[in-house]
């Protein structure tokens, strides 16, 4: 081949290469636009859920657009009930421990871990994998979420996450270790030491803590959603602040002018899911360019 030609096939080569970089990284642009909007009209469609059967209705057609297969569970003590199949959650080790974890569990399909019943009623194959996700409202599980075949897993947790927030069902009043702790300062020196400074809020005050509450956790369950990668990276270096800026800063300034604005004894508890959920319970990992709780 002549030089001429060779270097005529070379650019036409590089020509195309360029191509179909540029056409990859569009339809990659493409899939995560539809990706988000996907997830942004399930999370609205919870929004709207008229009670805690339409929610948890809604929660298992809106999963179906991230897992191949699901189903839900309602969760009534030691049982596990969707119309009519009821596992014994001693029979069924994974879907006990999501309840007792109030965790996200992946398990083999297999009689010893997801019951003989719901083997046998799904034709599972022992070489096959199951996601089970925990609906938790308070310190309660209400519901599982069962996945197999194809999931995409923070997708459907973060449905869940949010179904769990907006729950009819009264959530309890903070742990002591946690909101609680900090909201005892607010009932005056003077005054008799009250049973619970829960209880010393008006009604109105704990809907606006409870409020604050699912604010501050479907906030940070978004940084782990759409910034994952940034989130593992400022894990490993100690850094979650830095690298996450801009979420973070947003979120507390939302947080700052919606709830400390209208509710004097507000608690940051954007700064206790941080620590909670984006840092593991590790303060330290937040850096130490983090500034701190809200005052």
């Amino acid at each position: 081949m002549t030089s001429p030609a060779r270097r005529l096939v070379e650019d036409r080569v590089a020509a195309l290469t360029s191509e179909l970089d540029t056409l990859f990284a569009d339809s990659r642009e493409a899939a995560r636009r539809e990706y988000a909007e996907q997830l942004n009209q399930a999370v609205r469609r919870l929004r709207i859920a008229a009670d805690a059967e339409e929610l948890l209705g809604t929660l298992e057609d809106a999963a179906t657009q991230f897992a191949e297969r699901v189903m839900l569970f309602r969760i009534e003590g030691g049982t596990a009930r969707r119309e009519d199949l009821q596992i014994d959650l001693a029979a069924a080790p994974a879907l006990a421990a999501a309840v007792q974890s109030r965790e996200p569990q992946t398990s083999a399909t297999t009689a010893t871990e997801v019951s003989p019943i719901l083997v046998e009623s799904l034709a599972h194959d022992d070489a096959g994998r199951a996601c089970i996700f925990p609906v938790e409202t308070g310190k309660s599980v209400v519901a599982l979420l069962y996945t197999w075949g194809a999931v995409q897993g923070p997708a459907v947790e973060l449905l869940a996450q949010v179904a769990g927030f907006l729950h009819p069902l009264p959530a309890p009043p903070p742990e002591p270790e946690t909101a609680s702790a900090e909201l005892i300062s607010i009932a005056p020196a003077s005054a008799p030491a009250p049973a619970s400074a829960w209880d010393s809020l008006s009604v109105e005050e704990q809907k606006v803590h409870l409020r604050a509450q699912r604010f501050a956790r479907v906030k940070v369950s978004e940084m782990r959603l759409y910034e994952a990668d940034l989130v593992q990276t400022g894990r490993t270096r100690g850094d979650l602040y830095a690298a996450l800026h801009k979420p973070i800063e947003a979120a507390r300034e939302s947080f700052h002018k919606t709830y400390f604005s209208q509710c004097p004894s507000m608690v940051d508890y954007l700064h206790l899911e941080l620590v909670r959920t984006l840092a593991n319970d590790n303060p330290d990992l937040l850096g130490n360019d983090y500034p701190g709780p809200l005052v």
